[in-house]
């Protein structure tokens, strides 16, 4: 009555869009994947991955997420697992169940207490000389950070 219904569409061949700006891409739990991953959009990682993950929105490493490798995202949440280095454009948020090792880069740090967070880290805005702060955990001192907890940081 109002035109071409789906059953129509389909019935002529024609194409009907299934994604949407609100689109995201996953990696279900009792997945493996070895290699790099390249997304447009969000993605959330509740398997396994071994290599390299590029996306241009969030990341999300769920609670059974395990992630070694390297990262690049405009933001991410983790809840699971992470060993290697991750470049965060925007905000980085580490929950109370995350473990994360390796090397960060990020604008902005949200540390729930509970995680370990055992990272050389960069973050903040650029400083006048074009350098970013460094802060990085004293290996002798403290080789674990739980947020929350006293630990000797340096920053240059």
């Amino acid at each position: 009555m109002f035109g071409n219904t789906k059953q129509e569409k389909q019935k002529a061949g024609g194409v009907i869009p299934t994604t949407s700006s609100s689109s995201s891409n996953s990696l279900v739990q009792g997945t493996s994947v070895e290699g790099t991953i390249t997304a447009d959009m969000d993605i959330r990682i509740d398997g396994t991955l071994r290599g390299s993950l590029q996306c241009k929105g969030k990341v999300i490493i769920g609670p059974t997420g395990y992630i070694v490798g390297d990262i690049s995202c405009e933001n991410a949440v983790i809840e699971g697992r992470f060993e290697g280095d991750l470049v965060v454009s925007d905000v980085l948020h580490i929950k109370e169940t995350a473990k994360v090792e390796g090397e960060v880069s990020t604008q902005k740090l949200v540390v729930q207490p509970g995680s370990i967070f055992n990272v050389k880290c960069r973050m903040g805005a650029q400083s006048g000389n074009g350098t970013p702060r460094k802060v990085s955990l004293d290996d002798e001192e403290a080789t674990t950070y739980k947020a929350g907890s006293a630990s000797k940081a340096t920053v240059s």
